[in-house]
């Protein structure tokens, strides 16, 4: 089971399982189309800064 956490401005955002499955797969598909990612991945931090 993935678990995905969003923060907006230090506020956590509820994420039900089939957003956090959603979130997760997209995330997972763009990492797969890159070079030099491990196959097997643990933990993906992604920060993104206005």
């Amino acid at each position: 089971m993935e678990y995905v956490k969003i923060e907006v401005d230090d506020k956590e955002i509820p994420l039900n399982e089939i957003m956090s499955n959603v979130i997760a797969n997209i995330v997972d598909g763009f990492l797969d189309a890159l070079k030099d990612i491990p196959e097997v991945r643990k933990k993906i931090n992604i920060e993104i800064t206005f």
